[in-house]
């Protein structure tokens, strides 16, 4: 497996974009971020575009549908499956045509999916409960978006020809470790998930998708707390999260922090706001931050370009199609601040 196969100072971003045209969005996310571009998600356009739909239409010999209460399997894929499959197809078509248009091939390429737990936790089984009270039906899940997932990346690096980073998004993790997710009924929580058990899972699929690409795995959580020692222990090549949760971290959390630095883990810092704070934002303003949590972990700031990944808070789906692109802009400068970090700063 290599080891990074972004240059350094690269930044990206974490998927989600705003407006429903997949050419413009793909346009813009290899103008701005040339170097470690990613495949666009863009929810506005509904059902089978957002997280849930957008993994499940990946899914090999299983299917879900739409119900009132979200996803649930279903015994055949149906209208939303055809139509989350037709969705990707269409952004596939627009990445590769932004790719030609760029004239270069990436030094590497991002596509995002639902995690194993985060898709557990939101498709539901036939009588109402979530798969991840199944271990069954949850083996079987994961297998078929490792199968998935193969076909997937075998395609893009067909249409991209670049190295292919899978980013698992796990924004349900904390309340399946917690027990916080409601039961069928919702007058219940369904039991937690011991952290033992969810980190044999992550560790599962993340040796998967490291077979399928031959590239480190991204892991992202945007939860307040995300379990970042879990992930590491799970494999996880790189973890990306809002680095606002850091404000006022306890010594422990910046230990965890300094640890898995140390063991070699990319960290992709989300320093940069999801929607317009209402107020200038500077490149200082963005990096600042980072170069002080290095300061007191007592690394060189250097060390930011090879171990850290500026990145958006989260995805850009509820920003302003000017904030969006100011956001990445940051971003991409943030990643040349850390390669080469300004005097004075």
């Amino acid at each position: 497996m290599n080891e990074r196969p972004w240059p350094l100072g690269a930044a990206t971003a974490i998927g989600s974009m705003p407006g429903t045209d997949p050419v413009e969005a793909a346009s813009i996310v290899f103008g701005e971020l040339p170097e470690f571009p990613y495949l666009p998600e863009l929810p506005a356009r509904g059902v089978g575009a957002d997280m849930i739909g957008r993994t499940a239409g990946l899914l090999v010999d299983l299917a879900v549908e739409v119900v009132p209460s979200g996803y649930r399997v279903a015994a055949r894929p149906g209208h939303e499956h055809r139509r989350a499959v037709d969705l990707m197809r269409w952004d596939l078509d627009a990445v590769e045509e932004a790719r030609e248009k760029a004239g270069a091939v990436p030094p590497a390429f991002k596509v995002q999916v639902a995690g194993p737990w985060t898709l557990a936790a939101n498709v539901e089984l036939p009588r109402g409960h979530r798969i991840l009270t199944d271990r069954g039906a949850l083996r079987d899940f994961t297998a078929s978006l490792l199968d998935g997932l193969a076909e997937h990346v075998a395609e893009l690096k067909s249409r991209i020809g670049a190295p292919v980073v899978i980013q698992f998004d796990e924004p349900s993790l904390p309340a399946v470790l917690a027990g916080d997710l409601p039961t069928a009924s919702g007058y219940g929580t369904v039991p937690a998930v011991p952290a033992p058990e969810a980190r044999e899972l992550l560790s599962t699929v993340i040796s998967g998708a490291e077979r399928i690409t031959g590239q480190p795995v991204a892991v992202h959580c945007c939860a307040d707390k995300p379990p970042l020692s879990l992930l590491r222990a799970a494999g996880a090549g790189a973890i990306a999260f809002d680095f606002s949760v850091l404000r006022g971290a306890s010594p422990a959390q910046l230990d965890e922090i300094g640890e898995t630095l140390d063991a070699g883990t990319t960290l992709m810092l989300g320093l940069v706001p999801t929607t317009d704070p209402g107020v200038p934002v500077t490149l200082r303003d963005i990096v600042a931050p980072a170069f002080s949590l290095v300061d007191r972990l007592g690394f060189s700031r250097e060390f930011l370009a090879e171990r850290a990944v500026p990145t958006p808070a989260c995805g850009l789906a509820g920003a302003t199609p000017e904030w969006m692109r100011r956001a990445l802009n940051l971003g991409r400068e943030a990643g040349k601040a850390f390669a080469e970090p300004p005097e004075g700063w």
